[in-house]
């Protein structure tokens, strides 16, 4: 059995404070996310009573006991019967589920998520052709030559095209934009994975890619951005068309 770190329940209540009136069990839940994505609470840290929570924030225990349950089945606290709720993670490990409830509940659309996606792809490519390396050159060339292998063949295409941008990201080296990346990405694979209709789309989504492709093998930053940014242009408004149907 781990050891945990010792009793904090008053330092967390005194930090969360009341809520407003009739706040809503998200608004519970972001209260409790800001605390913890903070850095000041040490994983594996017990939380205090539900009733204490409750008492802190001026709601009904329901509401403190609906948001730890959404937080555990994001994998953010772990409800341990007979023992009590603690963090799991540190602020960092945290972030991807952090990122994923605020867009689940948030009153987020489509079309700032895809907003959002492009910004980050675009800023991912800039960095990539400031770090890219043979290796990684040689992967991203392989994945463009599976989408062009795969232009007849829609789901294939699609599973390249993805690694493509995967391995984009991880020449980045940042793994914080990588999380959030990948959770905006999660949001809008639903659409994704259906958003190429046809042959001649396939073939304008090859052409993009490899557009970013060139600018990577030639080092030029500004180029790449430029690249997925029309590649992003197109991608968004298929993704959007998809999202409508």
């Amino acid at each position: 059995m781990p050891a945990y770190p010792g009793d904090r329940s008053a330092e967390i209540t005194a930090a969360l404070g009341a809520l407003p009136s009739g706040s809503p069990v998200s608004e519970v839940a972001r209260r409790l996310l800001d605390l913890f994505t903070g850095g000041s609470i040490a994983p594996g840290t017990r939380l205090p009573p539900e009733r204490q929570l409750a008492a802190t924030l001026e709601v009904g225990r329901s509401a403190v006991r609906e948001a730890l349950a959404a937080l555990e089945i994001l994998g953010i606290v772990d409800v341990r019967p007979g023992s009590g709720t603690y963090l799991r993670g540190t602020a960092s490990s945290l972030l991807p589920q952090t990122l994923r409830w605020g867009l689940l509940i948030g009153e987020r659309n489509t079309a700032e998520l895809l907003e959002l996606r492009s910004g980050l792809e675009i800023y991912v490519a800039r960095l990539a052709a400031a770090r890219v390396d043979a290796t990684a050159l040689a992967t991203l060339g392989a994945h463009v030559a599976r989408m062009r292998a795969a232009a007849d063949d829609l789901g294939a295409f699609a599973r390249a095209d993805l690694d493509f941008h995967h391995a984009l990201a991880e020449t980045a080296g940042n793994a914080v934009l990588i999380d959030t990346l990948h959770v905006v990405r999660s949001l809008l694979q639903v659409y994704a994975d259906r958003a190429v209709h046809d042959h001649a789309e396939a073939r304008i989504a090859i052409d993009e890619h490899d557009a970013v492709y060139q600018a990577l093998a030639r080092g030029d930053e500004d180029a790449a951005a430029s690249a997925m940014a029309i590649h992003m242009a197109t991608a968004s408004r298929r993704l959007a068309t998809e999202a409508g149907r």
